[in-house]
């Protein structure tokens, strides 16, 4: 016999239908509204079964444990440290697993971020719209949906419903950029060529290098860090160097030449090609205007 709730040191949160349909109206909790969140340790014989789906968007994190969710489509396994994230309107069952049963934190969230999170988590959901995403980083997700969670502890009010509104976009977003970078094993060489090129603005980069730097092969490489990062090494370069650029142009008074080498540019004239092309302006005029601002 599978149950909703009830486990011993569980946390649950559910608003008010009048409530949930005012702040639902107008302001940023219409963009984006928690309506239920909950944390259920160690939830033995925990199960919920929608036959028309819920009304918000479903998120779960397996903090430990393990768990599974059926659709008619399709049967995910949930583990630990895994989001599965449910679309609003999918039937579905979700349960504890027997052996092993998970610990979880969990919400329910409505509003156009949500539907706008659902969209783009598509690609990486399975033909039912359901996803299961391997979390990167546990303890900072789970944080934020504690902070969730003492959002809609604290009481029904306004300011508790943005804070909470706050914290589950910070959700949302971690799971999003998780499944989009992909497996935290698989894009481990990625993660650490991004952290090289951080350190090494102004080395010369030679894309087959790089990927021999971290084992890989050029091909195998460039392919990884264009679905990590949605672009090439070059490109993530120029942007990182000119990033910096702008740094150093509001921050010292150096001239154009030496902050050009400074990140990685021996030609100035070059660099201030390349700055224009990403700032749509000089460096000399990218400086006068931030210092023009500061007046």
């Amino acid at each position: 016999m599978r149950i909703r709730d009830g486990f011993p040191g569980q946390r649950l949160r559910v608003l008010p239908g009048a409530v949930a349909a005012a702040a639902a109206r107008s302001g940023p909790t219409s963009r984006l509204l928690v309506t239920d969140a909950g944390y259920f340790p160690h939830a033995a014989n925990h199960g919920r079964a929608r036959t028309r789906g819920a009304s918000g968007t479903i998120v779960i994190v397996s903090a430990a444990g393990r768990g599974w969710c059926r659709t008619p489509d399709d049967l995910h396994r949930v583990d630990a440290a895994r989001a599965l994230v449910i679309p609003a309107g999918v039937p579905h069952e979700y349960w504890a697993d027997d052996d092993d049963p998970w610990t979880i934190w969990w919400m329910h969230a409505r509003g156009t971020d949500a539907a706008e999170f659902e969209r783009d988590l598509v690609r990486h959901a399975g033909p039912d719209g359901v996803a299961v995403v391997e979390v990167h980083d546990q303890v900072r997700l789970v944080a934020d949906l504690e902070r969730v969670v003492e959002a809609l502890e604290t009481d029904e009010t306004y300011p508790s419903l943005l804070r909470c509104a706050g914290a589950a976009w910070s959700v949302l977003a971690q799971v999003g950029a998780d499944a989009a970078a992909g497996s935290p094993l698989r894009g481990e060489p990625v993660r650490a060529a991004q952290e090289y090129l951080r350190t090494h603005l102004d080395s010369v980069v030679e894309v087959a290098a790089l990927a021999r730097r971290f084992g890989l092969s050029t091909s195998h490489f460039s392919a990884r860090f264009r679905a990590a990062t949605g672009g090439g090494v070059i490109e993530y370069v120029k942007r990182l160097r000119m990033a910096r650029a702008c740094e150093l142009l509001i921050t010292t008074q150096l001239p154009v030449a030496d902050i050009a080498r400074a990140v990685g540019y021996d030609d100035p004239f070059y660099f201030s090609r390349q700055f224009r092309s990403v700032h749509a302006c000089s460096p000399t005029d990218f400086r006068r205007g931030a210092h023009d601002r500061d007046r």
